[in-house]
């Protein structure tokens, strides 16, 4: 039987999918179950506002939104629901996603979105975060997400010590 998703992965386009996988594949490496859909702010806001009020009541617990140019999706959402929303701006302007993180970080106050880099690295962290916010209450998913964390340590450990012997090797 497939978990109900807990997370929902909405883009403004299908052009925004590749940068939106990475949120993806973030989600699956702590076994977090999600929905992935299209629905635009300005294209289809009927269909947005609908989406963003029925969310919490179908067991949704974050929403990470991602669009590029005039990037209002996150924000209509957040409008509509107390559920936590994340954006992800996406490049896909000449301006290279400067416009879609403006239009998320401005928001007015009392309707809050948490707004990560742009593109695949902010998508990537988008997934993490969400990650972080369902881990308060599940205490499985917060060990998970330490180890990740110990695990980006130890990385970054093997890192050094490979620099380190490269450069004895290079004064030698």
């Amino acid at each position: 039987m497939e978990k109900k998703p807990l997370v929902s992965i909405i883009m403004g386009s299908d052009s925004d999918l590749d940068v939106m996988n990475e949120t993806a594949k973030a989600l699956e490496l702590f076994d977090i179950s999600y929905e992935m859909d299209v629905c635009s702010a300005h294209r289809s806001p009927a269909r947005t506002s609908e989406f963003s009020r029925k969310a919490a009541g179908r067991g949704i617990r974050v929403i990470i939104a991602g669009a590029g140019g005039a990037a209002h999706l996150a924000g209509v959402i957040a409008a509509e629901t107390i559920t936590p929303v994340i954006a992800v701006p996406i490049a896909a302007t000449s301006l290279g996603g400067l416009d879609a993180l403006l239009a998320m970080v401005q928001m007015p106050a009392g309707i809050p979105v948490a707004t990560v880099a742009i593109g695949k690295p902010g998508a990537t962290n988008a997934g993490i975060l969400a990650a972080q916010i369902l881990a308060t209450s599940d205490g499985a998913l917060a060990k998970k997400l330490m180890a990740y964390k110990e695990k980006l340590a130890l990385g970054v450990e093997e890192k050094s010590r490979k620099l380190q012997a490269s450069r004895r090797d290079v004064n030698t």
